[in-house]
Formats: C-alpha cells, sequence, structure tokens
C-alpha cells in the first residue's frame, strides 16, 4: 500500500482483530455491535496514550454503529486552556473519517475554527483567544515550521490539505494546487464567520484501497499516519505533544 506504513509503539498486530469492512464507504466508521479488539476507536486510543504518554479524550461525529468522524485530542492540552477547558472544539486533534461524499478515507491533523459570532445559546462553539487555531494561523508564515511540514507532506509524501469553511469555500489541496502558505492563511481568515471553519491534513485512500489492505496494516497506517503529522501537530498545542 502506497503511503505511511511502519510499525507505532504501543500498537501489536497480535492484540487486534480490525477489518477492512468496518471503514464502510456508504455509512461510516463501524463502531457498534464490536469486541473491544476490533473497535478502532479503542485501539488507536491505547496506541497513542502508549506512544505520547499520555491521556487521549476521544471525540466522534455521529451516533449508533456508524460514526462518521472520529477525533482524539490530548487531555492535558485541553485542561490547560483558561477559558475553553470543558469543550474540545477548541483542540488540535489527530482524526479519522470516511468521507461518502468523496468515496474516500481521511486520516491525519484536524485544527477547527468556531464561530466568530455565535447566537444565543450556541456560545461554546464560538472562537475564544486560547483556541488552537490563533497558533495554527500564526504558524502559517513563509520559512516557517508549518510551511516545512506541508511542503514535506503534500509535496512528497501524498497528503492532502483541506481548509477553509465546512460548508462553503472549502478547498482541497494536493501536490500540484498546493498554495504558498500566505494563501493558505489568507483564506482561512477569509472564512465565513457565521459558519464552522477549519483546517485539515490528511492522507486519503480510496475504497479500493482500503478493501485491498488488511485490517493489521490499515491501523498500522493510522499510526503512522499520526506520528507523520505530528510535528505539525505541535506546532498548534498548547502543550507538549
Amino acid at each position: 500500500m502506497a503511503g505511511p506504513s511502519p510499525r507505532s509503539e504501543g500498537f501489536s498486530p497480535q492484540r487486534t482483530r480490525f477489518r477492512p469492512e468496518f471503514l464502510d464507504f456508504r455509512r461510516g466508521i463501524r463502531v457498534g455491535n464490536l469486541d473491544d479488539d476490533e473497535r478502532i476507536t479503542r485501539i488507536l486510543k491505547i496506541a497513542l496514550e502508549a506512544r505520547y504518554r499520555q491521556p487521549f479524550v476521544t471525540e466522534r461525529w455521529g451516533r449508533g454503529v456508524y460514526w462518521q468522524w472520529i477525533g482524539f485530542l490530548a487531555k492535558a492540552n485541553r485542561a490547560a486552556k483558561p477559558l475553553s477547558s470543558k469543550v474540545s472544539f477548541g483542540c488540535a486533534k489527530f482524526f479519522l473519517m470516511v468521507d461518502t461524499d468523496e468515496g474516500r478515507f481521511k486520516c491525519g491533523l484536524q485544527v477547527e475554527r468556531g464561530l466568530l459570532e455565535a447566537p444565543p445559546g450556541q456560545e461554546r462553539f464560538q472562537l475564544r483567544d486560547d483556541w488552537d487555531w490563533h497558533r495554527l494561523i500564526e504558524s502559517l508564515k513563509p520559512r516557517g515550521g508549518m510551511e516545512r511540514e506541508l511542503k514535506r507532506l503534500v509535496l512528497r509524501e501524498g497528503f492532502w490539505v483541506q481548509a477553509g469553511g465546512w460548508h462553503s469555500d472549502l478547498f482541497r489541496y494536493s501536490k500540484s494546487t498546493l498554495p504558498p502558505v500566505i494563501r493558505l492563511r489568507a483564506g482561512l481568515e477569509q472564512a465565513p464567520g457565521n459558519a464552522w471553519a477549519g483546517f485539515l491534513l490528511y492522507f486519503p485512500m480510496d475504497e479500493d484501497t482500503v478493501r485491498g489492505t488488511s485490517g493489521t496494516d490499515l491501523v498500522e497506517a493510522m499510526l503512522a499516519i499520526y506520528e507523520e503529522v505530528t510535528p505539525a501537530m505541535r506546532l498548534c498545542t498548547q502543550t507538549p505533544l
């Protein structure tokens, strides 16, 4: 399989029975009605906590047996935020998702920007001064660490960038279309303030690739992807990773 593949510390193939069909390109990521050693949330959380030697929090979008998106964030990073320690929106995350609209499995780094002005009753979705978003924006500068990481991952390793508003003005960049970091930053800063926005740095896989890969190799690939985006994650988080 193309892309990252080295083994990750804290993960043992003998302790997982994850299968490729649990990544369903029509329904999402199967997490329900499974044993612990089949459930990707548990498998990845244990591996991440072993690698980084700190607790992680699992977040998700979806309900029932299939979830569309799963995120893992360092608990210490959330706890350190003076304004936003009770919500996870302000934290950079490792994520995985089955994008059923695009027909892609995505795995990597996500940083969210909430609403610039939240309506009454939705204040928890409003961007606050302690969110990791601000560190992301600050990192997007010429000759900076994030520029180096984007060039390494997108231009050499086949990662993609997805940036902008979630429901409009969402742009996807690959090796042939990645803009300079100044343009990428400007696009993020111009995302509509009345809707959710964000930044994703991920490795994509199509359904044929997923189906042709063993469950063990898929888990190892996810963990290798997280390892690859860790330097970019460290540029965004408030606490060490």
